[in-house]
């Protein structure tokens, strides 16, 4: 799977739990960390835990397994590590205090349309 695809692919299943604000940013030609950052927030820390918890889960299962994983037991800011994509997970206050899309301002983004999840 091409990491653009695997960075769509997070998107979705982080959307499935109703992710705030999705953004994905290319950063492959400005670090080489890796080639996308998705940053997305929820409205608690539970909330948080879940996204990151169901995209463990269903990235499992779609057959890749996470280098990293931070922040998960506090909810505050989960980092996920999947080599070419790093997903960052905010409890909003925390995004809005650590302002990573401010930081990747020059990084360009990624324009997703949110699949109807209606019948989920």
């Amino acid at each position: 799977m091409k990491p653009l695809d695997k960075a769509k692919l997070c998107m979705e299943i982080i959307s499935e739990r109703k992710a705030i604000d999705p953004v994905l940013f290319e950063v492959g030609k400005l670090t080489s960390i890796a080639d996308y950052f998705l940053i997305a927030s929820g409205s608690s820390s539970r909330q948080v835990q879940a996204m990151a918890s169901h995209l463990v889960r269903k990235m499992k299962a779609a057959g890749f397994r996470a280098y990293g994983l931070e922040g998960q037991e506090e909810g505050h800011w989960i980092l996920l590590d999947y080599g070419d994509i790093v997903i960052h997970l905010f409890y909003q206050p925390f995004r809005e205090f650590y302002d990573l899309e401010g930081l990747w301002i020059d990084a360009p983004k990624i324009t997703f349309v949110e699949p109807d999840h209606a019948g989920d």
